[in-house]
């Protein structure tokens, strides 16, 4: 692995030691946008940490129907495989590629390690947890107590932080399948944000105002 990008993206996080040894052990992997990287029950041997992209983290009903519930950025991982790894289950989430996306894969047995010898690791770590548990708290709020034109807007809103622009390019399908409602009603609810001046509708993009 190239330690530039480590030194670049996590000096200010792990002590040097610790660098050192994700540079030895670490797998640098790469995903285009949509690929899936882990998916519900597979067996995890490696946790992701994101380089760079986005990815966005799903659970899945019964049904086959996905629900959003949140997402990663640079610099961060993704703390609902680290409870499958520390219990040694399967993975009870989906990760997709929300655009093209670089990742170190660090070995479970690693992450174990490093938790119980390593400070900056298990500050990282513990970090992540509430970080995450944060934005879960958050998701089920936001479906608990708003109605659906405001989780759409507050999603739109997200994503253009998650992407740095105003302006995204998305299908109306996408945001349904995220949302876990129909292709219709956010259509219809678009346009009524359009309506209410809030953003600008073309085809496959949104700006948000």
């Amino acid at each position: 692995m190239n330690s530039n990008v480590l030194q670049n993206k996590f000096n200010s996080i792990f002590d040097e030691a610790l660098l050192n040894e994700i540079d030895t052990v670490g797998k640098l992997v790469s995903f285009k946008k949509d690929d899936i990287i882990i998916d519900i029950n597979q067996p995890l041997t490696h946790i992701p940490i994101l380089l760079n992209g986005n990815i966005k983290i799903l659970r899945e009903d019964e049904g086959g129907n996905e629900l959003l519930i949140y997402f990663l950025e640079a610099g961060e991982t993704c703390t609902m495989s680290l409870t499958c790894c520390m219990g040694t289950t399967k993975s009870k989430i989906r990760a997709v590629a929300e655009q093209d996306s670089t990742l170190i894969m660090i070995p479970v047995q690693n992450m174990q390690k490093w938790f119980h010898n390593n400070e900056s690791w298990r500050n990282f770590i513990i970090q992540s947890y509430q970080t995450r548990f944060d934005e879960m708290l958050e998701a089920i709020d936001s479906i608990a107590f708003l109605k659906m034109d405001e989780r759409l807007y507050n999603y739109l809103i997200n994503k253009t932080k998650l992407h740095a622009s105003k302006t995204l390019v998305v299908k109306h399908l996408d945001i349904a399948e995220d949302l876990h409602t129909s292709r219709v009603v956010i259509s219809r609810l678009l346009k009524q944000l359009e309506n209410e001046n809030k953003i600008k509708l073309s085809r496959n993009k949104i700006e948000i105002l």
